[in-house]
C-alpha cells in the first residue's frame, strides 16, 4: 500500500471536505466511517473508490476486511494515526475510511412490489434521525425510504452511522413533495399521514396492498401539503404531558404495526403459514 504520513497531503485535504454537503455534491463522493458501514455498503454492491487504512488501529474484522478488499483490488492507502485523525469522524477509531461515489437517488429508480411498505419523511432536517428511522425501516421489512423536500442529503456522515450502514440495504430517493405524492398516486399507495390530531389511531388501519406511511420533521411536524381526499391521517396515542415522539420511535411504532399486521395475514389461526 502507499503510505500518506501528512495531513496536508491533497488528496487527505480532498477527503475531508466530503464531511460538507458542498463537498460531497462537488465531488459526487462520499465518505464512510467504520468496518461494519463500509462492509454494507460493498455487500451492496457501493463501488469503494478509495480506502484509507491505520493499520495501528485496525483490530480483526477489519483485518479481514482489508483482506478482502485487496483480494478483490480496491485501492487500499496507508496513512498515519495523525492522518486518520484529521479523515475520521468523532471518536472512530477502527482505523478504516472509505470514499464511494455518491449512488443515484432519484424517484424514478423505485421499483416498488405489490404490497409494499416505505416511508416518507418530509422536511427533516437532522441526518441522524434519517440514519435512525432507515435502522428502524430496514429492522421492520420497509422496502424504501424517501425524503420529500429534505433539508439534508441521505449519505452525510451522520446518516450512515446513525442508520448503522440500513442507507445501503433500504432502497432510498429523494424529490420534492410534489413530485413525491403524484409518484405515490401513480404507483398506487394508500398514503398515511403521521400527525398529532388525527382522530383515527395507527392500529385501526389496514396495512394491506401498498402503503406510504408519511412523516414530518422534528419542529413543526407534516406540512398541510400532506392533507387531501388522497391522504388519510394517523395518530399515536400520548398519554402524558408530551404530544409527541421522537421522529423515529414515531416511524418504528407504525412500521412494526405494518409488520405485525402483515405477518399475521401469512398464518393461519394454528400459526401455519398461508
Amino acid at each position: 500500500m502507499a503510505i500518506i504520513t501528512s495531513p496536508q497531503n491533497p488528496r487527505i485535504k480532498r477527503a475531508v471536505r466530503l464531511r460538507t454537503s458542498r463537498g460531497r455534491r462537488q465531488q459526487q463522493r462520499m465518505i464512510l466511517d467504520g468496518t461494519r458501514e463500509i462492509q454494507r455498503a460493498y455487500r451492496a454492491g457501493i463501488a469503494l473508490a478509495e480506502v484509507y487504512v491505520c493499520a495501528e488501529l485496525c483490530q480483526a474484522d477489519a483485518q479481514a476486511l482489508i483482506g478482502q478488499l485487496s483480494r478483490e483490488g480496491v485501492e487500499l492507502i496507508e496513512v498515519t494515526e495523525p492522518v486518520f485523525r484529521k479523515l475520521a469522524y468523532g471518536e472512530r477509531d477502527e482505523g478504516l475510511v472509505a470514499l464511494a461515489p455518491l449512488p443515484a437517488v432519484d424517484l424514478e429508480r423505485l421499483a416498488p412490489p405489490p404490497q409494499a411498505l416505505i416511508a416518507v419523511l418530509e422536511r427533516v432536517e437532522k441526518p441522524g434521525n434519517v440514519g435512525a428511522v432507515l435502522r428502524s425501516a430496514d429492522a421492520a421489512g420497509v422496502q424504501a425510504l424517501i425524503l420529500a423536500d429534505g433539508t439534508t442529503d441521505l449519505y452525510h456522515p451522520n446518516t450512515i452511522r446513525a442508520s448503522l450502514g440500513a442507507v445501503f440495504s433500504v432502497p432510498v430517493a429523494a424529490a420534492p413533495a410534489q413530485q413525491v405524492r403524484t409518484w405515490l398516486n401513480q404507483q398506487g399507495f394508500t398514503i398515511l399521514a403521521t400527525r398529532v390530531e388525527a382522530a383515527c389511531c395507527y392500529t385501526q388501519m389496514d396495512y394491506d396492498g401498498r402503503v406510504a406511511v408519511v412523516l414530518g420533521n422534528e419542529a413543526q411536524g407534516l406540512s398541510d401539503f400532506w392533507k387531501g381526499t388522497d391522504v388519510t391521517p394517523i395518530g399515536l396515542p400520548m398519554c402524558g404531558v408530551v404530544d409527541s415522539l421522537n421522529l423515529s420511535v414515531a416511524a418504528a411504532v407504525v412500521f412494526f404495526e405494518a409488520w405485525r399486521q402483515r405477518n399475521a395475514r401469512q398464518q393461519g389461526p394454528d400459526g401455519s403459514r398461508d
